[in-house]
């Protein structure tokens, strides 16, 4: 099971998005724990994660993230910016299919 985690700043708006993307999720039959942390928590979730989604409130911190997600034991992983489009109108299978991508699925 993949983990996509979404990185906000307090997370209200981020967690309908999160629900939008699993059912994008379940409709593609695709499995995988879809979930969101503000900014000060994803360090401790990132030996779990496969791909990391910054909401766009947050962009600014896309170097710090970047850094952490590169010295992850397990290796790097792709950290990328949402869409201000996607975001705005929450749409879940766009963003879902950005985080498939991201990870090579």
């Amino acid at each position: 099971m993949k983990q996509i985690l979404l990185v906000c700043s307090a997370g209200m708006s981020t967690s309908l998005l999160v629900t939008k993307m699993e059912g994008a999720a379940k409709d593609a039959g695709y499995e995988a724990k879809i979930f969101a942390l503000p900014f000060s928590d994803a360090p401790r979730v990132l030996e779990d994660v496969d791909v990391i989604l910054l909401g766009p409130q947050v962009r600014f911190q896309k170097g710090a993230i970047e850094k952490l997600a590169a010295g992850r034991k397990k290796g790097p992983i792709p950290v990328e910016v949402i869409d201000m489009r996607d975001y705005g109108t929450m749409n879940g299978k766009a963003v879902f299919e950005m985080a498939r991508k991201l990870i090579g699925d």
